[in-house]
């Protein structure tokens, strides 16, 4: 795990303020230790700060503006302010009664990712379910919740959804495992629902919605369900975001990857067309396993 989950703050822009960090001290051709020394810290705490591990102090980040040779006024303005946006709690946080700590990371990730391509084996994802599908799915996971807690989770989920739909949103590639589609969450109506749901969001220019049939057999990513994240800034590596019972991974060293990268390649190869898809939900809307409603 390389992305430490925060307590407060966003994560992204943690990220990119670090990276800014790093970018500056290379082109001074000075070493960590050299800059922990003029701050009055340690290397290790630098490289946590360069990825983004740490809050960061305004004070610290003035000293090292300071020794990059960083000296323009409107240069220091515009990153001291990621300092302060850095350090600014995000909309999820409100959700902080049922958000776990773990999960908090991806969900900053996620505001800020420019792509989104996911795998999904025992689900429809998060951000393609309805409020009904996602209130069963809760169910099963916290059954013993009381409502209230039940509907905030629901309505995290919803909230998520929302960026999706806006004009500078992130493009979403899912790839929905066909067990997840045969698997009646919640009854027949509730499934019958999403599936028309999915046929529906299938048709936005911004998403594209595969399906891994049975016919394959094993196929690439019998590992389990997988989510990449891209951002915009250049300075950002990928974030491969693998979700456990009660945790999480995030990856984000290239070794770590690329694996994860071919894996979604070929799922993507050997999926459905988006044609092939709609004809897939289509054939699944006149089974009888969604008759019954």
């Amino acid at each position: 795990m390389s992305i430490d989950p925060p307590g407060s703050g966003s994560t992204v822009r943690r990220i990119m303020l670090g990276a800014s960090l790093r970018r500056l001290r290379e082109e001074r051709d000075l070493t960590r230790e050299e800059a922990g020394f003029h701050i009055r810290a340690s290397e290790s705490k630098i490289s946590r700060m360069e990825l983004g591990r740490v809050g960061f102090k305004t004070r610290d980040v003035e000293d090292l503006l300071t020794l990059y040779g960083v000296l323009d006024d409107a240069d220091r303005r515009g990153l001291l302010e990621m300092v302060r946006e850095a350090n600014t709690p995000g909309w999820w946080h409100k959700f902080g009664e049922v958000l776990p700590n773990w999960f908090v990371t991806y969900v900053g990730l996620e505001e800020a990712a420019s792509v989104i391509r996911t795998y999904e084996v025992q689900f429809v994802p998060g951000l393609l379910q309805t409020a009904a599908y996602t209130r069963a799915v809760v169910q099963l996971g916290f059954p013993d919740a009381p409502e209230s807690t039940i509907e905030q989770r629901v309505h995290l989920r919803m909230q998520r959804q929302e960026r999706l739909k806006q004009k500078d949103g992130p493009r979403l590639w899912a790839v929905i495992d066909e067990a997840a589609l045969r698997r009646p969450i919640g009854g027949p109506k509730i499934m019958h629902e999403q599936i028309e749901h999915l046929l529906e969001v299938a048709r936005l220019p911004n998403i594209t919605l595969q399906v891994m049939p049975f016919r394959f057999g094993m196929h690439a990513a019998e590992g389990g369900a997988f989510t990449i994240l891209r951002f915009p800034e250049s300075d950002l590596s990928d974030v491969v975001y693998v979700e456990q019972l009660w945790g999480a991974l995030y990856l984000d060293k290239r070794e770590d990857i690329d694996p994860y990268l071919t894996a979604m390649e070929q799922l993507c190869v050997e999926s459905t067309t988006p044609g092939g898809t709609r004809d897939l939900l289509e054939d699944l809307l006149r089974e009888n396993l969604y008759a019954d409603i």
